[in-house]
């Protein structure tokens, strides 16, 4: 099973609605690792690891997010591997 790395920047409104909280469990639930960090400029980060296909649904996810949240648009960045071991909510 091949793993990769995505980094996922999301744009809208995405700060104090529960998005970061939200992408966590979302990525656990996909089996995912990485964390999810807001960012002074009003946007999300979020760096994942896993299959693929999960990757892909996290994507997907992404675009709409937790119900407050409005979505502009999500930026996605290939990377290396960081080989993280969950996925965490970290502080900007």
């Amino acid at each position: 099973m091949s793993i990769e790395h995505r980094t996922f920047q999301i744009y809208g409104r995405v700060q104090g609605v529960f998005y970061r909280q939200s992408s966590q469990q979302e990525a656990r639930r996909l089996g995912l690792t990485g964390f999810a960090r807001n960012n002074p400029d009003g946007t999300v980060t979020i760096e994942a690891e896993g299959p693929p296909d999960a990757l892909d649904a996290l994507l997907a996810w992404c675009q709409k997010g937790p119900a407050a949240a409005q979505v502009e648009r999500v930026e996605v960045t290939p990377g290396q591997l960081h080989h993280y071991k969950e996925f965490s909510v970290r502080r900007a």
